[in-house]
C-alpha cells in the first residue's frame, strides 16, 4: 500500500527543519548504503549523528505522532530516526530495494523495515526531476509532494528518484517497522479505520453499528499485530 500524507509538517515547520539542515555540513549520500544502493546513489546526506540531523529529526518526529492518518496508515511499533539528503543537478538514485533491516550506527538500535517514507522538504517548482518513482503490485507511482506532504510505501518496493536537472531536491527519509508485517493486512486495517472514521462522523460514536465495526477492528488489529 502507497499513502501521501498531506501536510505533515506545516509550513512553519518547514522552515525551521530547513533552517536547521541547510545550516549543516553534508556529507556523501552512501554513508548510509548497502552494497546494491552504492552503485546507484549520487547525493549527498546528513551524517546520521549529527546535531542538526537530530535536531530536525526531533521536528520530523513530533509531527508524526500528531498525524492520525500516519498512525492509522502504518501501525508504527519503530521509527528509525528521520535522515536528510538533497540531490544537486545531475545526481540520481537508481531502482533499488531497502535494505531488510536497518541498524542506527553506534548504537543496538535496528528495525525490520517494513515501510519506508519520504518527507518532501522543497517545493516542486524548486527543482525538475527528482521524481521517487515506487514499483510495486499497486503499479508504477510518480511522487513529487510539496514541501511539508509525506509519502508511505512498501520498503519492499523496487524504487528510484529520477536525474535532478535544476535546482536542489531536499527531503527527509526513514523507515518503520510495523506493529502489522503484512502489507495486505495493513491495507485492510487502513480502510476499515477509515470506514469507520466517516461513519463515526455521519451516525456518531454510539451508533452500534460503529462500535461493532470498531471491535472488528481492533479484533483484526489483535489477531496480526506482533506487538
Amino acid at each position: 500500500m502507497m499513502i501521501a500524507i498531506p501536510d505533515l509538517l506545516d509550513p512553519e515547520a518547514v522552515e525551521r527543519v530547513r533552517a536547521i539542515i541547510d545550516a549543516g555540513d553534508w556529507v556523501d549520500g552512501n554513508v548510509t548504503s548497502g552494497h546494491q544502493s552504492a552503485l546507484a546513489k549520487q547525493n549527498e546526506q546528513l551524517p546520521e549523528a549529527s546535531a542538526a540531523a537530530r535536531e530536525a529529526g526531533g521536528i520530523v518526529m513530533q509531527a508524526l505522532g500528531a498525524s492520525p492518518l500516519f498512525f492509522a496508515a502504518a501501525l508504527p511499533l519503530k521509527v528509525f530516526p528521520p535522515l536528510f539528503n538533497r540531490y544537486g543537478e545531475g545526481q540520481t538514485f537508481g531502482t533499488h530495494v531497502d535494505n531488510a533491516i536497518r541498524i542506527q550506527r553506534g548504537t543496538e538500535f535496528r528495525i525490520r523495515s517494513d515501510l519506508s517514507m519520504t518527507v518532501f522538504l522543497a517545493d516542486p517548482s524548486a527543482y525538475d526531476g527528482g521524481e521517487l518513482i515506487v514499483e510495486d503490485h499497486f503499479g508504477v507511482q510518480r511522487v513529487k509532494l510539496p514541501a511539508g506532504h509525506a509519502v508511505l510505501y512498501p520498503s519492499s518496493s523496487l524504487h528510484h528518484v529520477t536525474p535532478v536537472t535544476r535546482g536542489t531536491r531536499v527531503a527527509s527519509f526513514f523507515w518503520l517497522q510495523s506493529m502489522v508485517r503484512d502489507d495486505g493486512a495493513r491495507r485492510i486495517l487502513f480502510d476499515l479505520d477509515q470506514s469507520v472514521q466517516r461513519l463515526t462522523a455521519q451516525l456518531g460514536g454510539d451508533d452500534r453499528s460503529v462500535i461493532e465495526l470498531t471491535g472488528v477492528y481492533h479484533n483484526l488489529l489483535r489477531r496480526w499485530a506482533d506487538a
